[in-house]
């Protein structure tokens, strides 16, 4: 029987909500917002008084009213791990896996245990066959994040089986801030962006850095994109540019088993 046909069945759960999902985010954003990391926290605080950061907040408290399950709760992870003075190597994503416990605040990343999805686990194959290095052992990268990798998705939220439920309600204002912030900082980088989603930041990254970074871009790494032309994500050779453009500056090369 539908549960709108039984009329006990709103009661209950009004009695009784759902426990929170697994990696959900289960306190005001503004709580999440004040703990921002002390280097990106201008960024953030600017955008949280913006009437892109208001609306944004009030959406994500709406939302939470409503009951729905909003992931990840560590919704600044990416700026917690990767400190701002030593970003390297950005990676943009669209918005986080929208599953109970997949989420965890760095793009592609799931925590420890979960089952890589196919768009990582074609990411990691490909470091593995591109540099001949053991495949990672999990799909949890903050070992990346650790190193100077942003992994930075676009959209900071998601809701529990809707794709791109939290897309145009503010974050992206945030967003391209911190991707301008990091290009107009000191420091060459290199910028991967795979899929026209991500590719649409290029312009932000070439107007601040003024030609300084290396733009990498291809398909999506999805099973539904990364073997399609023009620019197949399987066999595009960005890990090994990384790895040249880091040492060839200097810089130490990432582990991609951390």
């Amino acid at each position: 029987m539908a549960a709108d046909s039984n009329p006990s069945v709103g009661t209950t759960a009004a009695l009784f909500p759902a426990a929170p999902a697994r990696n959900a985010l289960v306190e005001p954003l503004a709580a999440v917002l004040a703990r921002a990391p002390a280097d990106w926290a201008p960024l953030v605080q600017a955008w949280q008084a913006s009437p892109d950061g208001q609306r944004l907040q009030q959406f994500i408290a709406q939302r939470q009213a409503a009951g729905a399950h909003i992931y990840p709760g560590a919704v600044l992870h990416a700026l917690a791990l990767t400190p701002r003075a030593q970003v390297r190597v950005v990676v943009l994503g669209q918005d986080p896996y929208h599953g109970a416990g997949q989420a965890e605040g760095l793009a592609f990343s799931v925590p420890p245990g979960v089952k890589p999805p196919p768009s990582l686990r074609n990411m990691l194959g490909e470091i593995s066959r591109s540099l001949g290095v053991p495949h990672p052992p999990n799909g949890h990268l903050a070992g990346w994040a650790r190193q100077g990798m942003l992994l930075l998705n676009t959209v900071l939220t998601v809701e529990d089986g809707q794709p791109a439920a939290h897309a145009g309600h503010g974050w992206e204002a945030l967003t391209d801030a911190l991707i301008r912030a990091t290009a107009a900082d000191p420091g060459d980088k290199v910028y991967l962006l795979w899929g026209a989603h991500a590719q649409a930041k290029a312009g932000l990254i070439t107007a601040a850095g003024r030609g300084r970074h290396l733009v990498l871009q291809s398909n999506h790494p999805s099973p539904l994109s990364a073997r399609r032309p023009p620019a197949p994500f399987i066999g595009c050779g960005h890990f090994t540019q990384v790895r040249d453009f880091l040492a060839a500056r200097g810089m130490p090369a990432i582990d991609w088993s951390a």
